[in-house]
Parts: C-alpha cells; sequence; structure tokens
C-alpha cells in the first residue's frame, strides 16, 4: 500500500463529514482506501477531486458525551458530531487496538448502521492500520466508529437454530424476501421482524469451533459475492453490501480477541441474510460462464492478471460501490482460487456502476 498517499487521502477528508444529503454515506475514505490497497495509489487523489462536490463538513457537536453515559445517545444522528469527538478524545488516550476491543461488542448488535456502512468503514480502516499505524489512520478509524455509533441500527431478533446446509449460497438462496421493497433499507429491514421465516434464517450461522471463524465468514463473504451475479441485476448496489458488510468483520477479527470471534460471526451472516431478504429478486437471472470449455489449470494460471484487470475495470468507473465491491471480490478470490470469481465478477462491476 502507497502509505504516504492514503494518509494524504485521509487528511483531504478529516474535515468532512460521515454523511450528505441528510443520510448518504461518505464513501471516500473506503474508496481511496481499496484503491491504494490494490496498487493504484496513483488514481487515489484523482478519485478524490471527482468526489469531492459529494462532501459536507464534519457536524458540530450538541453537547459532549460522558464516557460512561454512552448508551442514550447511541443510534442519534443528531448527535453524530459528538461521537466523532468522543472517539477523537478515546484515540487520543488509548491504543487504537484497545478502543476497538472494548467498543466491538458495544456497537456489534447495531450492524446494520448506516446500511452496514459503519462497520465496513471501520474495516477499511482497520485494514488500513494494520499495514501501517499512522495518525491519520487512527483518526480515520475514530471516523467509522463515530459513524457506527451515530447510525446504531439493531436488526431483528434472530432465532437460536442452526446452520441449514453447510453450503453459505444455500442457506442465502432459502433467506425470505421482504413483502414491500417499494422504499428504502430502513423501511424495508423493518419489515424482517414480521417475516416468520426470518428468525430461522437470520440465526442460522454455521456451527464450529471459536478458530474456525475466519474460514466460515470468508465462505460466506465467497457466497454472497457469487450470489451477486445472479441475483444482483434488480438493485446492484445496495445488494453489494451483502458481501462487503461481512468481509469488514472478517478484517477485523484478526485484531479481535478470540472471545469475540463467534458473536462477530453472527452478526456478520445476520447483516449479509438482512440485506438479502431487503434487495434480491424473486427469481436469480443466467450469468454466462466466462470461459466456456476452457481448461481450467489454464484459467488459474490467469488469476493474476484477472485480478489485475478487475481493479482496473472498477476504478474506471470511478463509482465508490464498484471500486469496493472489487476489492471484496480479490478476498472471495483468494479464498476460492476460482478465476470465474473475477470474470463474473466485472459484469457485476458494470452493474453496479450503470445503477449510480
Amino acid at each position: 500500500m502507497a502509505d504516504g498517499v492514503l494518509d494524504e487521502a485521509y487528511e483531504r477528508i478529516l474535515a468532512t463529514g460521515p454523511e450528505r444529503d441528510g443520510w448518504l454515506s461518505n464513501h471516500a475514505p473506503m474508496a481511496a482506501e481499496a484503491l491504494a490497497y490494490h496498487g493504484r495509489a496513483d488514481a487515489v487523489h484523482r478519485w478524490l477531486d471527482g468526489y469531492a462536490n459529494r462532501l459536507e463538513p464534519r457536524p458540530r457537536g450538541v453537547s459532549p458525551i460522558p464516557v460512561e453515559q454512552w448508551r442514550d445517545p447511541l443510534g442519534d444522528p443528531v448527535r453524530t458530531g459528538d461521537w466523532l469527538d468522543y472517539f477523537d478524545r478515546e484515540l487520543a488516550f488509548a491504543p487504537w487496538r484497545e478502543v476497538l476491543i472494548r467498543w466491538w461488542p458495544r456497537l456489534l448488535p447495531g450492524i446494520a448502521a448506516g446500511a452496514t456502512h459503519g462497520v465496513i468503514r471501520v474495516g477499511h480502516a482497520v485494514r488500513a492500520l494494520t499495514d501501517t499505524e499512522t495518525a491519520p489512520r487512527i483518526a480515520e478509524l475514530g471516523h467509522g466508529l463515530a459513524y457506527w455509533a451515530a447510525r446504531w441500527q439493531p436488526l431483528a431478533a434472530p432465532g437460536t437454530g442452526t446452520y441449514p446446509t453447510t453450503d453459505p449460497r444455500s442457506a442465502l438462496d432459502a433467506v425470505p424476501r421482504v413483502p414491500d421493497q417499494r422504499y428504502g433499507i430502513r423501511a424495508r429491514l423493518a419489515q424482517l421482524a414480521d417475516l416468520p421465516d426470518w428468525p430461522a434464517a437470520a440465526g442460522a450461522v454455521p456451527g464450529g469451533a471459536a478458530e474456525s471463524a475466519p474460514e466460515r465468514l470468508a465462505a460466506i463473504v465467497a457466497a454472497a459475492v457469487a450470489r451477486h451475479a445472479t441475483h444482483g441485476y434488480a438493485r446492484p448496489v445496495m445488494l453489494v453490501h451483502a458481501a462487503t458488510a461481512p468481509n469488514a468483520v472478517l478484517r477485523v477479527l484478526p485484531a479481535l480477541p478470540e472471545r469475540l470471534w463467534e458473536p462477530s460471526l453472527a452478526a456478520a451472516w445476520a447483516a449479509t441474510a438482512a440485506v438479502t431478504a431487503a434487495y434480491s429478486p424473486t427469481e436469480p437471472r443466467p450469468v454466462p460462464d466466462p470461459f466456456g470449455n476452457a481448461d481450467r489449470a489454464v484459467e488459474s494460471a490467469h488469476g493474476a492478471a484477472q485480478a489485475a484487470e478487475l481493479t482496473e475495470v472498477a476504478a474506471r468507473t470511478a463509482d465508490p460501490h464498484a471500486i469496493k465491491f472489487a476489492d471484496t471480490v480479490m478476498d472471495a478470490y483468494a479464498y476460492t482460487g476460482d478465476p470465474t470469481t473475477l470474470l463474473r465478477a466485472q459484469y457485476c462491476v458494470q452493474l453496479i456502476a450503470a445503477d449510480t
């Protein structure tokens, strides 16, 4: 990762708020980190130039949040400025990992915050910090945690069932759809509580030992990436979060104690199931095999070139969701080793860019 460029990008957006137009997420730090991470540091500042008119100033605080009285303002977007100030103070007096570990279990139940952008922004920041610890990256983590706290939103309660299958793709296909899909994500998620099958679907995390949680979570990410190719045509941008939200959690796991891995997996699965329920169409749409009858050994040999091409295709769209989806696809490919994932993702990226 080009450390200097990413830190410069974080400094450019330090005085901006986490949202615009009242509720739309500021994607600048997430897209900039993804571009830099995948070798496109040369495109970061140019991309930020084009995105600048979507940024709004950092909101001012209303009243400082006392350290021991954090519960009341949790989920109150009016207090966004106060949350930003709160985490500035937290990170000024404690190591970032300590702050993360303290706040992760507090924020995790509200993983739907900002259409899951709260946890996604934290995931990008943690990956950057794991690579190199710098003041701009610590500040960015604080902004991500503050956004998550301000928009904290729990999902309808899951059940206590077990995973219905060892295949997460089949489990995603079994998630019930919300009946009224005319409105935004908050209206859609509110309907989950009325779905009889929701508790079983949301509580169906794959069983296993805690140390296997990263692999199980990686399988969920890969399944959500693959499903976007067949179901993303209806709402390409919004269905992206079924993959990027659990991937954000996966990126944070190494920075967390093992005791937090299982609840993290459960929350990530619930988020994936919720986005799937909210935005999946009734029927899949076939996607042509990008290889036809090509030899699989030959396909695998070209994986690195296909990965670079996917990054370039996403960067050319300049769409932040396309860039972030391509970023997550790279992780899914690293898990599955299936180059079909990379080529089909190019189709998804074009869908996403056209939907913006």
